[in-house]
């Protein structure tokens, strides 16, 4: 299936003509023509345009696949580590100036957080 029987397959989902499809998205007939044909194929933009006019990722539209996401998985237990290690390492790194600042910035934020929940 190439490029442009994909845009096809979008253009009829979505019930709409062929014509209508040119004028919402400033193509020429021609140009769809052209690439039915195999003459051309939509400019990077334009492909870009189609796919967010259509809901659908830019590797479905060019290759017919969706490409499929890697997922690290690791212990929260592991994570917690590393982040307390970073920040005991951070923090030491601070100048007297830079602890005052965050330690009112993390006041600040626990005084907006009560308030959004309504306290006094």
């Amino acid at each position: 299936m190439s490029i442009y029987d994909r845009i096809e397959l979008l253009i009829k989902t979505k019930g709409l003509m062929k014509k209508e499809f040119c004028l919402e998205l400033g193509i020429s007939t021609g140009n769809l023509g052209d690439w039915k044909r195999g003459k051309s194929t939509p400019s990077t933009n334009k492909l870009i345009e189609i796919s967010a006019y259509f809901d659908v990722s830019l590797d479905w539209l060019l290759t017919g696949r969706e490409r499929t996401a890697i997922q690290i998985q690791e212990s929260s237990a592991v994570y917690a580590a590393n982040l307390t290690m970073n920040w005991e390492k951070l923090a030491g790194d601070l100048t007297p100036k830079e602890a005052l600042f965050i330690q009112e910035y993390l006041e600040f934020a626990r005084y907006r957080k009560h308030k959004k929940e309504g306290g006094n």
